[in-house]
């Protein structure tokens, strides 16, 4: 694990990160590390992740003279969301304790994100000791919350450290590696958007963070059959790469390394509290929808000569003012006016002027011949990306999380405006070709 020990000396906010088998034992060594002086510690848990970890840590550090809090959240089998009021519940529960224990948090997404916006909220660092290996959220910044009726990304830092006993990771349920793996695949046309962001100068790449994201991604997706079977070596690859992912946004103080079109999907799906028979689809399942639609977008982009695009045409035909686009809002996302409001507030800075749009639509015809063949070696093809997600057992259809066609194309839509950032989406809506793509995602979708 070299690359993450050098990843470190890049992260602004996780000074210490271990993944291996039987990790769960040096799990005293490293809080102790990271808190100089530790008395006690306020450690969080569900009843699942309290029996494959907690309970162990705990053990480890009482042994050492550590007093422990333990605070269950499930503990009466009711189900738990990372939902706002989990985090006053939290909060109240930390306060109460004098000393200013040291914050712990054992489980994976949830866990995480409420206790690193429970530690922010006090003023404190926390560790997490994770249990799947379900998503790139461990090492990142912010938290994906509930609040007010509506998923939201709260700022926080990420966790002072991270521990990972990949035999743990291994023994849980295998959707968790199934999303954690969905949500990998991700980084493949993630960073196709970036490249074309970098290309028109609306988003450069960082040397380092690329190298952190994608200098091993291949290597950790190459044998979702052996994520599926919860081969310990594969899902400690897998555990690598999304820890890797969330130490590449901390390095870039942004999400863009690990975040294209197939992000904004999943967001926006967030902000419509996406459930499938009566519960939330994961955020790596919803980003493995999303990214077989990112893929073909670009798939569909390479379709296109771009080296002979009639730009006077594309700006005539997508241009308009500000205030004409302003118009289309409710048109687009009907009464949805938390919608309208954020489409608002990101298009001030990502609306191009005609001028713009000429000079952007410029780069990119005089790039393309050179860019192209660039961008189709960074994807992996649709019918891989497809029966990649199968055998490791992700959703691979988007009837599988609840999605109809009509959905998907409503999303498709409304996405562009969600985000400042510039995605292969973008520059698909720029040249005119958005509504025949609809017609060849369809047909390459079957429905």
């Amino acid at each position: 694990m070299n690359d993450i020990q050098n990843a470190l000396k890049y992260t602004t906010d996780t000074k210490a990160c271990i993944i291996a088998r039987g990790a769960i034992d040096s799990s005293f060594a490293l809080i102790s590390e990271l808190f100089p002086n530790l008395t006690n510690v306020f450690l969080v848990a569900d009843p699942n992740t309290w029996k494959v970890a907690g309970e162990r840590v705990a053990i480890s550090l009482k042994a050492n003279g550590i007093e422990v809090k333990q605070f269950m959240l499930g503990a009466d089998g009711a189900p738990f969301h990372a939902e706002y009021k989990w985090i006053d519940v939290l909060r109240e529960a930390y306060l109460k304790e004098i000393n200013r224990p040291k914050i712990v948090a054992v489980g994976s997404g949830t866990i995480n994100d409420l206790c690193k916006r429970m530690a922010e909220e006090v003023g404190e660092r926390y560790v997490v000791i994770g249990t799947a290996a379900s998503m790139d959220g461990y090492t990142s910044f912010g938290a994906a919350i509930t609040k007010d009726g509506m998923k939201q990304t709260l700022s926080c830092k990420a966790p002072l450290g991270c521990l990972i006993d990949t035999e743990i990771a291994a023994a849980a349920p295998k959707e968790m590696a199934a999303s954690g793996y969905a949500d990998l695949i991700a980084k493949l046309p993630a960073g196709a958007d970036w490249m074309l962001a970098d290309l028109i100068g609306s988003e450069k790449i960082h040397p380092q963070a690329w190298d952190f994201v994608q200098k091993s991604l291949r290597k950790a997706l190459s044998n979702p059959q052996g994520v599926a079977a919860g081969d310990i070596d594969e899902i400690a690859g897998l555990c690598k790469g999304l820890i890797m992912s969330g130490f590449a946004m901390q390095a870039m103080g942004s999400s863009r390394p690990a975040s294209g079109t197939e992000h904004q999907i999943s967001h926006y799906w967030d902000m419509e509290d996406l459930c499938f028979n009566g519960q939330p689809v994961s955020h790596g399942f919803k980003v493995g929808i999303g990214t077989l639609v990112s893929t073909a977008i670009l798939e569909y982009l390479l379709e296109q000569d771009l080296s002979n695009l009639d730009i006077d045409a594309a700006v005539a035909q997508w241009w308009q003012s500000y205030d004409e686009l302003k118009a289309e809002f409710p048109k687009v996302y009907g009464s949805r006016e938390a919608h309208i409001r954020r489409a608002e507030i990101e298009m001030k800075t990502k609306y191009p002027t005609p001028e713009q749009l000429r000079e952007e639509l410029g780069v990119l015809k005089s790039a393309w011949n050179d860019i192209a063949p660039k961008l189709r070696m960074q994807i992996m093809p649709y019918a891989e990306v497809r029966e990649c997600l199968r055998i490791v057992g992700a959703p691979y259809s988007i009837e599988q999380i609840g999605i109809t066609p009509e959905r998907l194309f409503e999303t498709l839509r409304g996405v562009p405006y969600m985000r400042s950032r510039y995605f292969g989406l973008d520059l698909l809506c720029r040249i005119g070709k958005y509504s025949d793509f609809e017609v060849y995602l369809k047909q390459i979708m079957g429905t």
